[in-house]
């Protein structure tokens, strides 16, 4: 006897929910632009963490990916994708786990934005006899990690893994900045900003006769904004592929192109309060409050119906372990809430920011445009 599919109804709740159609959606935007722009994709795959995810967008024309940790690179090596940048810079602990991937076959690069480092990276790999291919990390904006352009650390950087038999991939950077802007002419200016920043970096390793074939910019606002990527060969974005409520007011997307929802369950009401509790707490929202310092805040989500239709002025306002504390605008919690959010009934919530949400869950739900279900798992770890 054939099973009939699960639906929103049948799962247990909080789950996570991916509509599919929204992501192939927001997949073919950003390939479109980027191939517009005429550079390469390498998408970040830290968002979903989801190995079908990151099919999708291969298949869509993206070259690589990006992982935000060696836990990521084994499991998405493990389905048979090879070419992988680790971006975050390199610890001399996590050395031997970087060169047993690149043993086994693994076209694996590392970063990193110090000489101390550098100088590691080329001690164990002349020890070890592998010649590790290192990314030097640019900052372009102030605001994480990397050596700015014009500092002298970048060549000493680059001579210590040149000269120390390292291969020298190239250059990248991330305006992160860029998620502080919300207009379309500063996203511009950010993106030109984080362009010119990381060619110029290249630029003067080449002219100290150091290699460097590669520059890599890129965050979503950025990669959405560029007008021009002249010297730029490839960029990295990741969240555009579910989009956020971030995102959302940063000006890039709409609500209905975010394509990651928590599927809750409404299991209380405090009606001198005007609450409606959700069984989607922290634990599955996640504490992040992104647009708390955006124009606009949307508590821990908004709230939407089953379809995921927003349901305008209601949002979660308040979040512990286990229990999420709905609420509406005044004008919205005009009616009886009891009775139109009655025990039971069920709800979707659009996340702040969707890499943290989607930490907070072993698994995906894929919600195909039919209202068929799969599950599909997601890496955690480091």
């Amino acid at each position: 006897m054939t099973l009939p599919s699960p639906s929103l109804q049948d799962l247990d709740t909080p789950a996570a929910i991916i509509d599919v159609a929204r992501m192939q959606a927001n997949i073919a935007r950003m390939q479109q632009r980027i191939d517009t722009l005429g550079v390469a994709l390498r998408p970040h795959v830290k968002t979903s963490k989801c190995t079908p995810v990151a099919q999708a967008q291969l298949a869509a024309g993206a070259r690589g990916i990006t992982v935000s940790t060696l836990k990521e690179a084994e499991q998405f090596y493990a389905a048979g994708i090879a070419d992988i940048l680790y971006a975050v810079s390199i610890i001399p602990h996590r050395l031997p786990a970087a060169m047993a991937l690149r043993r086994r076959g693994c076209d694996l690069k590392i970063i990193t934005d110090n000489v101390a480092a550098a100088h590691a990276i080329a001690a164990f790999g002349r020890e070890h006899g592998e010649a590790f291919e290192v990314w030097i990390e640019i900052d372009t904006d102030g605001h994480r990690s990397g050596i700015k352009p014009d500092e002298a650390a970048l060549l000493e950087v680059g001579a210590a893994l040149h000269e120390g038999g390292m291969k020298l991939g190239g250059v990248m950077t991330h305006a992160g900045s860029s998620y502080d802007l919300d207009t379309p002419e500063a996203l511009a200016a950010m993106a030109e900003q984080e362009r010119a920043g990381c060619v110029l970096a290249a630029e003067r390793l080449r002219a100290a006769a150091l290699p460097c074939p590669v520059v890599s910019v890129g965050s979503t606002p950025t990669a959405l904004s560029a007008t021009q990527l002249a010297g730029v060969t490839e960029v990295r974005a990741g969240v555009y592929v579910f989009f956020d409520l971030v995102m959302h007011n940063i000006g890039v997307c709409r609500p209905d192109e975010l394509a990651l929802s928590v599927l809750a369950t409404v299991i209380g009401h405090q009606a001198d309060k005007g609450w409606i509790i959700v069984d989607a707490g922290w634990m599955a929202m996640s504490r992040d409050q992104g647009t708390r310092k955006q124009k606009h805040d949307f508590g821990y989500g908004q709230v939407c119906t089953l379809a995921g239709e927003p349901l305008p002025g209601f949002t979660l306002i308040g979040a512990n372990q286990e229990h999420g504390i709905m609420a509406g605008s005044e004008a919205a919690s005009g009616s009886d809430l009891a009775a139109r959010f009655p025990i039971g009934s069920r709800l979707r919530i659009l996340p702040n920011h969707a890499c943290a949400t989607g930490a907070q869950f072993p698994q995906y739900h894929a919600l195909a445009s039919d209202g068929s279900l799969q599950v599909w798992n997601r890496s955690y770890g480091w």
